[in-house]
């Protein structure tokens, strides 16, 4: 046993930096991707002599597991409410101002854009969010919501539409 926890030791060493890499892509914070990484080793030491002796490649495994925490990430922040700091960092990425003026109101256009990010419908705003904040794919985001990735073009460009007219609506 004590060898099988020496070849994930130098495994998890050997590609630990690639794996952080992994997971800041994936997750909106450092800390969090601090803690999956943390999981992914401790997960790895759970596996018994017998399980281990099936896994051929413990790299592809290394980053399976890995892909598995960052969906159990994804479900476990989609459960909680969105707290304001992560509607702010939506909304910041969402305003683009267009001219100097624009700029100068910047913080208005952000209030309204956040008011009308949380009158869209539910799958919607998960979608809007996952990919402004979250930063998936269109194919991250299907999978995750069980939608097909048109289904995500459309609720991207339903949304964008939305705060679109509605913001030229405010000016």
């Amino acid at each position: 046993m004590r060898e099988k926890h020496g070849a994930w030791s130098a495994l998890f060493a050997e590609k630990g930096a690639t794996l952080s890499k992994y997971f800041l892509r994936r997750v909106s914070h450092r800390w969090d991707a601090q803690d999956l990484v943390q999981e992914v080793y401790l997960r790895l030491l759970r596996i018994g002599p017998d399980d281990a002796a099936n896994i051929r490649s413990p790299e592809a495994y290394l980053f399976t597991v890995a892909a598995n925490l960052v969906k159990e990430h994804a479900v476990l922040r989609q459960q909680q409410p969105l707290g304001s700091d992560e509607l702010e960092q939506v909304v910041e990425q969402l305003v683009a101002p267009t001219n100097l003026e624009a700029d100068m109101d910047s913080e208005l256009r952000q209030e309204r854009l956040g008011v009308l990010i949380e009158h869209l419908s539910p799958k919607c705003k998960a979608v809007l969010i996952m990919h402004y904040r979250d930063d998936l794919s269109y194919r991250e985001i299907a999978e995750r919501m069980s939608i097909s990735t048109n289904m995500v073009k459309k609720y991207i460009v339903k949304g964008l539409a939305a705060c679109r007219q509605r913001m030229a609506d405010y000016e």
